[in-house]
C-alpha cells in the first residue's frame, strides 16, 4: 500500500517537472495568468488521473498476486491432504491385513483345540466303553458261574 502511494507520487512528481520544464522551455511571452493557471490545474489533474491510472493497475496486479498465492496455497492443502489420505489408506490395508491373519491364525488354532478336544473326548468315551465292556463281560461272567452252580473266585474287579 505504501509502495503504490509512493508511485502514484512518483507520477505526481514527473507531471509537475515535465510542466515546470515546459513552461521554461516555452517563449517568454506574456501569458494571462488565468490561461496559464488553468493550464497548469489541467496538467495536474491529467496527472492525477494518470496517478489514479496507476494506482488501480497497481491494486489490479497485486490482486492477482494474492489470488495467485491463495490457488498455491489451496494447490498445497489439497496435496497434502490427498498425501494423508493415501498414507492412512496404506495403513488400514496394513491393519487390515494384520487383523485377517490374526483373525486366520486363531481360527487356526481353536480349530486344533477343537480337534485335540474331540480327540480326547473319543479317547475317554473309548476307554469307558472298554472299561465298562470289561465290567459287563466279568459281571456276565460271574453271574453265569454262579448260575452253573460254581464257585465264584476273586469277586467282581
Amino acid at each position: 500500500m505504501v509502495n503504490q502511494k509512493e508511485q502514484a507520487q512518483k507520477v505526481v512528481n514527473q507531471a509537475e517537472e515535465q510542466a515546470a520544464k515546459l513552461a521554461a522551455e516555452a517563449p517568454e511571452q506574456v501569458m494571462d495568468p488565468i490561461a496559464e493557471l488553468l493550464g497548469r490545474a489541467k496538467r495536474a489533474y491529467a496527472a492525477y488521473v494518470e496517478a489514479q491510472k496507476e494506482v488501480a493497475r497497481a491494486y489490479k496486479e497485486r490482486e492477482k498476486q494474492v489470488e495467485k498465492a491463495y490457488k498455491e496455497a489451496d494447490q498445497q492443502a489439497n496435496d497434502a491432504c490427498e498425501k494423508a489420505i493415501e498414507q492412512a489408506l496404506r495403513v488400514r490395508g496394513k491393519a487390515d491385513q494384520q487383523a485377517e491373519e490374526a483373525y486366520e491364525k486363531a481360527r487356526e488354532k481353536a480349530m486344533e483345540l477343537y480337534q485335540e478336544s474331540v480327540r480326547q473326548a473319543s479317547k475317554v468315551r473309548k476307554e469307558t466303553l472298554e472299561q465298562a465292556w470289561k465290567i459287563y463281560k466279568q459281571s456276565t461272567e460271574q453271574a453265569w458261574t454262579i448260575f452253573q452252580g460254581d464257585k465264584v473266585e476273586g469277586g467282581l474287579d
